[in-house]
């Protein structure tokens, strides 16, 4: 559980690359959950910041550039803009969102590496590095790919495989492959600068495994544990690169360094400049304190795929220096799927968050909602827009919208808008606020244990708890016998209202700014939540807005068809033809006798998956040919199909059956089959020229 004893907090979310928009992936990560949890901390009137940046360096940079035809600075100029955009509008509550391509970030990584250096914190050695003859430089890991040693996928990266998470080092993969030129890359030494590991893992285990075990997510844990178990080993701080922060080391020219040493620094570098803009002191919330009880609560929100960054490398970097606090948690998120398989950027298998905004234009806190009720905690999740459609449609609009809308367009109706007093609260009353008084200290609960999931389900039980009371007392129907009694009803109803407005701020920002002005009330900080007299007797109500729309088939059945055509105009782009075969001289090819056939007769052929025994008559004789086709064709949609087929094949025995002769197929990049077959009816046994 976080130690709200805190009274100061530093908050932060993983710096997204500036390669390319965001997706619903990186909000269920690491956006959404820090995004709640600082808005509730803020609530408690806790002393926050919330920081975050663009990461502008490292490979996957250059990469994009290389792949739009542009520069680096072009590439994270136009993602960071974008990025940055987005979030804004999404309503993302950074104190700030900065950049680690700025000046005051370079100072200080270099300022880091050289307290390190300094200390005699590295290990100064020769390796064996990938280079590119063609490009004649050194292959960064992210220029490298090849299969995984581990899960055996193709694809793993010079330094993760994102298929099993696996962290690897570029000389582990198998066939390892130059991004630049496709071709093996050769091994070249060149000089780095490592930090051991090894050396910090006593430390490391006594902080993490002991210090821990009870404060860590069971995921985040595990993975801690599993990379301790294997035995941790010097990793280089520097790489031979053309883009990055400077090794400010004059025999390091040309050098850069590491990625994952320079991105976490963005953290303080970003608060720093917050610190600069608002007259204030960046090392209260960064540095350790006189009294260590009055550090900073220092908290990362991530992806599981940077867990090992954030518990493992960061915080030996920050031990190293000595200066500065660790993390007190690192509320790791698993992977968010879509639609039956994972997204992808290079596949464009994505929700856009930028397109999502122009596509749904307000309709901010529908995605929020549905993100968080199915955030991957600790196990993979999945997004559908088909679920999206229910829980806006049943859950939002049905229950919490309808509830609110009730209880504003009656108060209007019977009294003007106005909340007033009537009969004494009878016991229905009475145990209604008693219910309703235990909901903030179970949300807060659950959003101490960063259990998202579980805080929003509460707060939704309170709308529940609300529709619950105003269909059990029916004041449309007692206000033909019992106006008093009615007066009473949505007396208490409006406040469950305000308590519902006063909940919702961390989950539904936007939407609690409707109920506070609707309410014609003041946002209010958490300590009022669970009160039963939050609007006073006489208060005059404003208009009535809605708080949230259905969403259309039409609407889901767009979307669908946006990933639909996504994953074909993918497929299209990554077919890859293969080079055409020696050259024949033409009498070779006037041996191959190829016929138009019908297929007269097909059956499976008993014991095997692929295979189909097919009668066909060539126009020369009825005979009998075994194909691997059956994966794609049942036997009865093949039967009076006309086929091209090469005849003077020499027979062969395939499963006991004499097969003479072979149907002409072709072949997708998919590995799918097709006929090659005439448009028209032709006569059996015309010949193919």
């Amino acid at each position: 559980m976080s130690n709200l004893s805190k009274k100061r907090y530093t908050i932060t979310s993983a710096l997204p690359y500036a390669n390319g928009p965001l997706h619903i992936g990186h909000l269920a990560g690491a956006y959404i959950p820090g995004d709640i949890f600082v808005r509730y901390l803020r609530l408690n009137d806790k002393d926050v910041v919330y920081v975050c940046g663009s990461d502008e360096h490292g490979a996957a940079i250059t990469i994009r550039a290389k792949k739009e035809g542009i520069t680096p600075q072009q590439i994270i100029d136009k993602y960071n803009s974008q990025i940055k955009q987005s979030f804004e509008e999404f309503g993302i509550a950074f104190d700030i969102y900065h950049r680690t391509s700025e000046p005051i970030h370079h100072a200080l990584s270099q300022e880091f590496f050289t307290n390190l250096y300094d200390k005699g914190e590295f290990v100064e050695k020769f390796s064996e590095q990938y280079y590119d003859e063609d490009f004649h430089q050194f292959l960064a890991d992210r220029y490298i790919v090849g299969t995984c040693p581990n899960c055996k996928s193709e694809g793993a990266y010079g330094d993760q495989c994102e298929k099993c998470g696996t962290s690897l080092s570029p000389t582990d993969l198998i066939n390892p492959i130059s991004t630049l030129s496709g071709k093996t890359p050769v091994l070249r030494k060149t000089k780095h600068w490592y930090l051991p590991l090894d050396k910090y893992q006593p430390w490391l285990e006594k902080w993490l495994i002991e210090g821990k075990k009870d404060v860590l997510k069971s995921n985040v844990f595990g993975q801690c544990q599993s990379w301790l178990k294997s035995g941790l080993q010097p990793r280089s701080m520097t790489r031979d690169l053309d883009w990055g922060v400077d090794v400010p080391l004059q025999e390091a020219a040309g050098k850069k360094l590491y990625v994952w040493l320079d991105a976490p620094i963005g953290y303080i570098s970003a608060t720093k400049q917050w610190a600069i803009d608002h007259g204030k002191n960046w090392e209260d919330y960064w540095k350790k304190q006189a009294n260590p009880d009055d550090d900073s609560c220092l908290i990362h929100f991530i992806g599981k795929d940077n867990i090992v960054f954030h518990c493992i490398i960061f915080p030996a970097i920050l031990h190293a220096h000595g200066e500065y606090i660790l993390p007190d948690n690192v509320p790791a998120n698993e992977f968010l799927n879509l639609e039956g398989d994972k997204l992808s950027t290079s596949r464009n298998h994505a929700v856009w968050l930028h397109e999502y905004l122009e596509e749904f234009p307000g309709r901010q806190d529908e995605l929020r909602y549905v993100l968080t009720s199915i955030l991957p905690e600790t196990s993979d999740s999945e997004f559908t827009w088909k679920d999206f459609q229910a829980r806006v449609n049943n859950e939002l609009v049905a229950i919490f919208g309808n509830f609110v809308n009730r209880v504003m367009v009656l108060s209007h109706k019977y009294f003007d808008g106005k909340v007033v007093s009537g009969s004494p609260l009878n016991e229905v009353d009475h145990n209604v606020f008693a219910e309703l008084a235990k909901f903030p200290d179970a949300i807060t609960g659950s959003i101490q244990q960063y259990r998202f999931r579980e805080a929003l389900a509460q707060f939704m039980n309170v709308a529940r708890l609300g529709n619950k009371y105003l269909a059990d007392e029916e004041p449309w129907k007692v206000i033909k016998t019992d106006e008093e009694r009615v007066k009473t009803v949505l007396n208490v109803a409006t406040q469950i209202v305000a308590n519902l407005a006063v909940l919702a701020q961390p989950f539904l920002p936007k939407t609690a700014t409707k109920l506070f002005e609707m309410l014609d009330f003041p946002s209010t900080n958490w300590t009022n939540a669970g009160k039963a007299d939050l609007i006073a007797d006489g208060h005059q109500l404003s208009e009535v807005q809605l708080l949230f729309e259905k969403i259309t088939d039409e609407q889901v059945e767009f979307q669908l068809n946006k990933l639909a055509q996504a994953k074909i105009a993918n497929a299209a782009a990554n077919v890859k033809t293969e080079p055409a075969k020696a050259n024949i001289a033409f009498e070779d090819f006037t041996k191959l006798d190829i016929r138009v056939g019908t297929i007269l007769e097909a059956e499976k052929i008993a014991k095997t998956k692929k295979l189909l025994k097919i009668k066909i008559d060539t126009g020369i004789d009825q005979r009998t040919v075994v194909s691997g086709i059956a994966e794609f064709f049942t036997p009865e949609e093949i039967i009076g199909k006309q086929v091209s087929i090469l005849v003077n094949l020499e027979p062969r025995d395939i499963k006991g059956i004499t097969s003479q002769g072979m149907i002409l197929m072709a072949e997708d990049a998919d590995g799918r089959l097709d006929f090659v077959n005439p448009t028209s009816a032709i006569k059996p046994g015309s010949t193919i020229r």
